[in-house]
């Protein structure tokens, strides 16, 4: 039986659900967890029983473990590109959280270290990592949908800022706002789809029409975007329109939603009423009609996230989510920011 992959792991928040995958995976051991915080982190011991797991309150120390090979990071975005650095430095495989990074510069940094030194760095894609969307994947793969052409995909939320006034509403810890935050996984998802294709051009705008007043109000810091858009075009021709906010008077509470159109057929996935529940969908031209396919009955490859990680480590294949992904998907959020402060087209710049 090949040896576990001996794994540490920052345990704010996002955190625990990270812990929890990771006690339950049997090819991975949790060696080593890591929080500023000791009595954040005491709990996390205590809740999930780690008796053995030495803990740690500087991941620079936690780093110089003589066992530990690999390391999950779940930090405020701006600390995930010094954090994931050092452990690559320390010769340690990473699985980070979205966004890769700040922007785009950071992320090419990322990726290339991982190259030169022969780690693995995989983004914590996880709305990848479901029956539906990875339904539409295998639609696509196996050729039901034909080439797509055009996407369009969202996260819109009519209430609902995270953490107002924290690293979450303030630009120089977090990147940015709902397109960072929300929109970076219906992005990816979407561009999963089309195959990660080279983008070249990208018009943005972003509103901050709520989240200012509401911070204003309650006198704390809101200087990034609540709703943002933006229209991406591609080196194969194909186009996607994305969506993504954090508030406004929109019909639904929460919506989510991803949608391809191909030569040959069309997909959505989308979150059923306004909750976390998903569905696919999938219709395909038959003799000029169009009609809804029966999605495939047997799921190949899908797997929790971070059993994913863990077995690519062993295996030593590359993740389905590698920092490249991460990476691209950066330098069209850098392209949109940069186009909505400008107010013109904006070209992709290519960092790879």
């Amino acid at each position: 039986m090949t040896a576990p992959i001996k794994v540490g792991w920052d345990v704010g928040e996002v955190g625990r659900g990270h812990v929890r995958e990771y006690t339950q995976c049997p090819d991975a051991e949790l060696v080593a967890i890591c929080d500023a915080d000791p009595t954040r982190l005491s709990k996390v011991v205590e809740r999930f029983q780690l008796t053995g797991t030495k803990t740690y309150t500087d991941y620079q120390e936690m780093l110089r473990h003589p066992e530990l090979q690999a390391v999950s990071i779940a930090l405020p975005n701006f600390l995930h590109a010094p954090v994931t650095l050092a452990a690559l430095k320390a010769g340690k495989h990473v699985l980070c959280e979205k966004p890769l990074a700040l922007n785009a510069q950071e992320a090419a940094t990322m990726v290339r270290t991982a190259r030169e030194r022969g780690l693995t760095l995989m983004v914590n894609f996880n709305y990848r990592f479901s029956e539906p969307s990875w339904l539409i994947h295998q639609a696509v793969t196996s050729g039901i949908i034909g080439d797509i052409y055009y996407a369009r995909t969202g996260w819109l939320r009519n209430r609902g800022i995270p953490g107002l006034g924290g690293w979450f509403t303030t630009k120089r810890l977090s990147g940015g706002g709902a397109l960072i935050d929300l929109g970076v996984h219906r992005l990816d998802l979407a561009l999963w789809y089309m195959g990660y294709p080279q983008p070249i051009s990208v018009t943005g705008a972003t509103y901050g029409q709520f989240g200012k007043i509401i911070a204003e109000s309650q006198e704390k810091t809101f200087d990034v975007d609540d709703l943002a858009v933006g229209f991406i075009r591609f080196v194969n021709g194909a186009s996607l329109i994305i969506e993504a906010s954090w508030t406004g008077n929109s019909e639904k509470r929460e919506e989510m939603f991803t949608q391809v159109l191909g030569t040959r057929g069309g997909a959505i996935q989308r979150n059923t009423g306004e909750g976390y529940e998903f569905e696919a969908r999938i219709f395909q031209d038959v003799a000029g009609t169009l009609t809804e396919v029966k999605p495939l009955s047997s799921i190949q490859g899908l797997e929790p996230i971070r059993y994913h990680f863990i077995h690519c480590l062993q295996k030593g294949v590359d993740p389905i989510a590698p920092g490249e992904h991460g990476l691209i998907l950066m330098q069209i959020l850098d392209a949109i920011y940069a186009s909505a402060a400008s107010g013109h087209i904006e070209a992709v710049k290519s960092l790879s």
